[in-house]
């Protein structure tokens, strides 16, 4: 099979401080039974964006087929985000999904290719990673819990980069204590939602999971709770900061929390600063809120996101 690599918007006087990983293609159904198809997912996309609403050096990998709609390929070149990381797979599509939205916000995804494709075009490994990128100051990756990758994150630590980590989903069963230090302590950086982390280490009030994932490991918690906002914690430092989310007009919350981790990483990578980082976070989260899909071309919203960020910092 020949895999070949995509035109790329990318720039030789550009360097790539910022990857993130994994692109498909939505087809939302909302409670109402209203849709949005062809919408531009997959996590990579919504953590490209909070990421490049900071930084200007951002890149996305993933595997992607014929079928791509030239709409989502025009949405990365217009945002500024490189794109030498998708790899054009010939004969194979491009991963897509159903993803069923309920009343409370749960999402089901369905995944509407075969499992090989899956494995095909998601799949992460260095070598699949361009040379341009491993020079990145940090990655940012969404985990299967049970299946975390942990090869693939330890040669993306060894590169020297931060490395911050999201569960994609809940765990679907109890993960072992040596599991569960090796989830948590595979990057620098653990963000999980509330679910997410009640799965892993039990039931509690924000604190209570907080301290028992730097029990079991963790080092940089952002502990997102979607309209409250999100509790940060460093367990070197032992400083802990509630973050709260950007009042704004809520449409569709889906890719918040992967938006709300690429400004996370960049906040910190550029700061070090654990309040400033949540609130880069907190604001790249409140665009993906106000409309289905992505938000319009980078370059045009950031002045309204430092309007935002200034905002925030005064509360």
């Amino acid at each position: 099979m020949t895999i070949e690599r995509r035109p790329s918007n990318s720039s030789t006087t550009q360097p790539i401080d910022f990857v993130t990983f994994s692109l498909i293609i939505d087809d939302i159904v909302f409670p109402n039974g209203q849709t949005a198809l062809g919408t531009l997912g997959g996590g990579g996309p919504q953590t490209a964006f909070g990421m490049r609403l900071w930084a200007d050096g951002v890149g996305l990998v993933s595997g992607i087929g014929d079928d791509l709609p030239a709409s989502a390929l025009d949405w990365l070149h217009q945002s500024g985000i490189d794109t030498q990381g998708l790899r054009h797979t010939p004969n194979c599509p491009t991963p897509r999904a159903w993803q069923h939205l309920a009343e409370n916000g749960y999402r089901t995804q369905e995944w509407r290719v075969p499992g090989q494709v899956i494995g095909r075009q998601l799949r992460r490994t260095l070598e699949n990673v361009p040379l341009a990128y491993r020079q990145a100051r940090a990655f940012h990756l969404g985990v299967h819990p049970e299946d975390p990758d942990l090869n693939f994150i330890r040669a993306l630590r060894e590169l020297g980069a931060v490395v911050s980590i999201e569960p994609f989903r809940e765990t679907h069963r109890p993960l072992s204590d040596t599991e569960l230090r090796a989830l948590l302590s595979a990057g620098q950086i653990f963000s999980p939602n509330q679910l997410e982390a009640e799965s892993l280490v039990g039931p509690g009030a924000p604190d209570e999971l907080i301290q028992r994932m730097v029990d079991a490991g963790a080092n940089i918690i952002a502990l997102r709770q979607g309209p409250t906002g999100a509790r940060i914690h460093h367990a070197q430092s032992g400083e802990t900061c509630h973050i709260p989310a950007i009042t704004t007009n809520v449409v569709d919350v889906t890719g918040a929390g992967n938006a709300f981790c690429g400004g996370f990483l960049v906040g910190w990578a550029q700061t070090g600063d654990l309040r400033t980082a949540g609130l880069y976070g907190a604001v790249a989260a409140s665009f993906l809120v106000e409309q289905v899909g992505l938000p319009q071309p980078i370059p045009t919203l950031r002045n309204e996101a430092i309007h935002r960020l200034n905002q925030a910092a005064e509360k």
